[in-house]
């Protein structure tokens, strides 16, 4: 019998995408499994995402056309999935992938038993034999004939490869001593692993194509904050310089694109997430509290307008991203060509086009994408004007082709609202506020959090859901909302000293704790044990595009331990850090987050308590200077259930309290005085 495509009534985009192909479509449900085991048919999963390119491709060329749609329908059971609305199932069959083929990536499309084990699958797939990848036809048909003819090594292979997944997801039992890895020599070994693949010349680590890594920049910045190194303070630098002046940054819009197909960071894949503009704003911030570059201040800025123009809904939840193509054309939407560009800005267009890089044959396949080759300074004395008229001309040309740009046909919006996406866009607003003073930042981050508790919220007390679209929330919320979500409050604490915030943070860690620990070992699943639609439940370490669930919740234990005096959960962030052991130090890069977190702990942590009636201005003050590797408390008075708040007072003045390794000094009664004592030499 033959079902007609059921994708017409989910919310996602991505889905709503495929909702009229003539493939039998069914969203990951019991319907579909179900249908799976009483026909006996082998299951097609496609994952992509809304924003991915090779996605739209396979689309039109496959999954449009009637006969491969007949071969689809008559032979397997069809299942669509967003990869971030599920990234649960993305993780597990991703892996599956990878082990067989070496590779990975979207669109994915895996073959599954009638109970949902992988036994065969791929990425993108051409409608003939090309690129040494076999037609999707050509592969639909072996499928079906190695189902139907050799059911019993397709049997074997999917618990083979469902085996593998179990196994390469049980670490954690082997705990290294705390004394091997909380030493400064352990971070000193992880600097020189980083700056093995650091491109010295264009900034960030490898080759193409390039990604931010925003959590290696960051652990450069801190690095260099505790140690001096010059070295580290440059390659941080030198990164996001580059960044900022290549393509991969939006010049005429603001905002950051995923990663760059080049060294140079002139062609990005051009869509546009939430979590990298949140992550670029969160490690910008901290560069510009530790260098005072204005360009950075400018940056952040210039990101955070583009986030609240384009993808803000109007109650203050942030969309997931903004496609690459228009019109069926990647990049579409950003480029320019001279011709244009000098009708538009007459007199001025000159400059602008040299300073831009836009030129008559293009920089990019005939047409031209806006980057900086020189800094503003050297290009002003070549030129021999002044750097303000030099500004004020790029400024009105800006202002002028992002005017103009909005008359084109737009990319489009994916306008699911993710938990842990948002909860890094609120971190980010704080890590802004705190650095820029601006406080319509802080007014965000605050409207945001309501938001999120309101809409997000779940049946149980502090159990959230993963995504919000048209006041519908769906899927439990996975480790990673959770985590990003603690981590959000912890930091938005920081900037309110509302301690509200704090407490919401400590309930929603327990029912983390709860609902998601692994026993033996202290780590977390990304799943919660009530989650039941997946074949294994897996523990993400890895920090990649978003910082790894349990990275941040180490981080979430550790700080709250301070907060509440909780020494289990402290130990527990030591065990958990002490069982990875040297592969965070080996391998930096894909543990970002961990070295920063390995950090903190080894150079210690700064409790700072104010207390005093006008303890705003002086927590204003203390938030923007750059102090990685601290707590922050402040009240008009001493507060029950807050330890580092009892028996505090300001007296006359508004006091600050400063303790660190289990050692408190004098207290004094400024910011200055503050950052001072904690610049003095540990041992001074």
């Amino acid at each position: 019998m033959k079902h007609s495509n059921q994708l017409i009534h989910e919310t996602s985009p991505y889905l709503q995408q495929h909702a009229h192909n003539p493939v039998n479509w069914f969203p990951w449900g019991d319907e579909a499994l179900d249908k799976a085991k009483k026909e006996n048919k082998p299951i097609l999963v496609s994952i992509g995402y809304a924003a991915c390119h090779w996605c739209h491709v396979m689309e039109r060329e496959s999954f449009e056309d009637e006969a491969t749609a007949n071969m689809m329908n008559e032979n397997f059971i069809n299942i669509k999935i967003d990869r971030e609305e599920r990234p649960d199932l993305d993780h597990i069959y991703m892996d599956a992938v990878q082990a067989m083929t070496g590779s990975g990536g979207w669109p994915l499309n895996v073959f599954l038993t009638p109970d949902g084990k992988p036994f065969y699958g791929g990425t993108y797939f051409p409608p003939q034999k090309a690129f040494n990848r076999p037609s999707w036809q050509d592969t639909l048909l072996s499928v079906t004939q190695a189902f139907r003819e050799r059911r019993h090594e397709i049997d074997a292979q999917a618990e083979n490869l469902t085996q593998h997944l179990t196994q390469s997801n049980s670490f954690g039992l082997q705990k290294v001593a705390e004394t091997d890895v909380f030493t400064s020599e352990k971070l000193d070994e992880a600097f020189r692993n980083l700056m093995k693949s650091a491109d010295k010349e264009w900034g960030g680590f490898g080759k193409a194509p390039k990604f931010p890594q925003t959590f290696s920049i960051q652990f450069l910045l801190r690095y260099h904050y505790i140690t001096k190194n010059q070295e580290a303070l440059q390659q941080a630098i030198l990164s996001l310089d580059k960044m900022i002046e290549g393509g991969i940054y939006d010049q005429a819009g603001g905002g950051f694109a995923r990663y760059s197909t080049d060294t140079e960071w002139l062609a990005p894949h051009f869509e546009k997430m939430l979590y990298d503009n949140a992550l670029l704003v969160i490690v910008l911030s901290e560069a510009f509290q530790l260098t005072g570059k204005v360009r950075y201040k400018e940056v952040i800025d210039e990101t955070l307008k583009f986030v609240q123009r384009e993808l803000l809904h109007p109650d203050k939840g942030f969309y997931s991203a903004l496609d690459a193509d228009s019109e069926g054309v990647e990049g579409k939407f950003y480029v320019w060509n001279l011709e244009e560009v000098t009708s538009l800005l007459g007199k001025d267009a000159a400059i602008f086009c040299e300073y831009y890089d836009i030129t008559a044959h293009g920089n990019w396949e005939e047409t031209n994408i806006l980057r900086v080759k020189k800094p503003m300074e050297n290009f002003a004395a070549a030129k021999n004007i002044s750097i303000s008229e030099l500004d004020s001309i790029l400024a009105e040309g800006r202002s002028k082709l992002l005017e103009k740009r909005t008359g084109r046909v737009r990319p489009l919006l994916d306008d699911k609202i993710l938990l842990g996406w948002n909860a890094l866009m609120n971190s980010a607003c704080s890590k802004a506020f705190a650095a820029t003073g601006n406080e319509q930042y802080k007014q965000l981050a605050n409207d945001n959090m309501y938001f999120l508790l309101k809409h997000f919220a779940a049946k149980k007390e502090n159990e959230f859901y993963h995504t919000w679209k048209n006041g519908i929330a769906k899927y439990p919320a996975f480790l990673d909302d959770y985590a990003y979500l603690v981590q959000s409050l912890i930091h938005l604490h920081e900037i309110t000293a509302d301690t509200n915030w704090l407490v919401k943070a400590k309930n929603v860690t327990g029912f983390v704790i709860e609902n998601f620990s692994e026993k033996d070992t202290g780590f977390f699943f990304f799943t919660s044990e009530s989650q039941t639609d997946v074949i294994v439940r897996k523990k993400e370490v890895y920090d990649g595009a978003v910082p790894s669930g349990n990275a941040v919740m180490t981080f979430n234990l550790y700080h709250l331990s301070i907060f509440f005096d909780l020494p289990d959960w402290k130990q527990r962030s030591f065990d958990m850090i002490s069982s990875l052991g040297n592969a965070i130090t080996r391998y930096p890069s894909s543990f970002g987050v961990w070295c920063s977190l390995l950090q903190e702990i080894v150079a210690g942590t700064n409790e700072i308590v104010i207390v005093g009636f006008d303890f705003v201005e002086i927590q204003q003050e203390i938030i923007n200077y750059y102090l990685p590797h601290k707590v922050l408390m402040a009240s008009i008075g001493p507060l029950s259930g807050f330890p580092l708040l009892a028996g505090k007072s300001g007296g006359e003045r508004t006091t600050v309290y400063l303790c660190r390794s289990y050692t408190c000094l004098n207290p004094v009664f400024s910011a200055k005085e503050l950052i001072s004592l904690i610049d003095r030499p540990q041992n001074g």
